[in-house]
């Protein structure tokens, strides 16, 4: 006999997911350094690849949890905005301890980098060039989102799913010109205190544009095969929020780091 619960709580089963994901981003990090150090790249490609299934096959399961079996109240729902609002602030105080860093040395530069800003020897980037085309690809992803949503809600299934492939499209390609760019920098990440800064800023950032595409991609996915309605469709607004925050980090990491800093 199924006994059903008295609450409104979704109580998640037991799952894998969570230990092979730790494992495989304990991999990934230690990977990574065996990479550097060794210039092997073993440990590295298995870290990403349990990484990826595992997240595969935890992203299938809370899916089917929303999706399929319902589970996904309204209650729950609104616990999961609050825990996506948590984590966009936790993220906002990650960047901000590079702001911190990139500030500290840009305001008082120390002698040993030439009391000047820029240091002395480095050529930094001029901002209007790829760094002000990025900016423009970004605020344009920004809009396509915004329009994706909007068609969502107003059941235009056909321009939600076309301007949010053309939100990944622009994503992919803000990739791109990121990289070029660091292929075609001047100064590298041990180039005094400026190089690590501008790295350490702009790569982490660009990591999250690669996470927020990957995001975006899942939703295109789910968008296809008819998993959100106008009233149910968290997923693709928790992506959303996560792509506006990367939007407005470049923002300020364009200000501050390439016009100003530069």
């Amino acid at each position: 006999m199924t006994s059903y619960p008295h609450h409104p709580f979704h109580l998640v089963e037991l799952s894998p997911w969570p230990l092979t994901a730790s494992v495989g981003a304990l991999s990934l990090t230690t990977g990574l350094a065996y990479w550097f150090h060794n210039n092997s790249t073993h440990i590295l490609i298995m870290g990403l690849t349990i990484l990826m299934l595992s997240s595969y096959q935890w992203w299938r399961d809370i899916s089917r949890e929303g999706t399929l079996q319902g589970f996904h109240n309204p209650l729950v729902v609104t616990n999961l905005r609050w825990g996506m609002i948590f984590f966009i602030v936790s993220e906002i105080f990650f960047f901000l301890s590079f702001f911190w860093a990139f500030f500290h040395s840009s305001l008082a530069p120390s002698v040993e980098i030439g009391t000047q800003w820029p240091p002395t020897g480095v050529t930094p980037f001029n901002p209007f060039q790829i760094p002000l085309l990025n900016t423009a690809v970004l605020l344009s992803s920004g809009v396509t989102i915004t329009w994706s949503h909007h068609a969502l809600m107003n059941k235009n299934h056909t321009q939600a799913i076309q301007s949010l492939a053309l939100t990944i499209i622009l994503g992919v390609y803000f990739t791109f010109l990121q990289a070029y760019e660091y292929m075609e920098a001047s100064f590298s990440i041990s180039e005094a205190i400026y190089g690590t800064t501008f790295f350490v800023a702009t790569g982490f950032h660009g990591l999250h544009v690669i996470i927020g595409s990957t995001f975006l991609m899942i939703c295109l996915y789910r968008m296809l095969k008819f998993h959100f309605s106008p009233e149910h469709h968290f997923g693709f607004e928790a992506a959303a929020w996560y792509w506006h925050f990367v939007d407005v980090v470049w923002l300020f990491l364009y200000i501050s780091v390439y016009w100003w800093g530069g």
